[in-house]
């Protein structure tokens, strides 16, 4: 046995070390499901913040709107929105929505 061990020395230690790297390829903190894990990630946040972005945006143009030149559509549009107040002679229908 030992005999065998000794002539098949190079061939053990090559096997051994192929399962070794290709374990470690594929698992692991470096691996490749680490790294798909990672890539999912990275889209993911990518995603937030190009609407975080577009959030900053529109309250940028809101606040713009009410401090820089006062635009009185705007303030009419919100104290409509808002408050739930119309002109004379208007009839104001409230739309709930359904969250189903």
């Amino acid at each position: 046995m030992l005999r065998l061990i000794k002539r098949n020395y190079f061939l053990l230690i090559s096997i051994f070390l192929i399962f070794y790297f290709g374990f470690n390829l594929v698992s692991g903190e470096r691996g490749l499901f680490s790294y798909i894990d990672k890539k999912k990630i990275l889209s993911d946040l990518k995603n937030e913040e190009l609407s975080l972005t577009i959030k900053i945006d529109d309250v940028d143009n809101k606040n713009s709107l009410l401090s820089d030149n006062l635009d009185l559509d705007f303030i009419e549009t919100l104290i409509r929105e808002r408050f739930l107040f119309g002109k004379n002679n208007e009839t104001i229908y409230v739309i709930k929505k359904n969250e189903n």
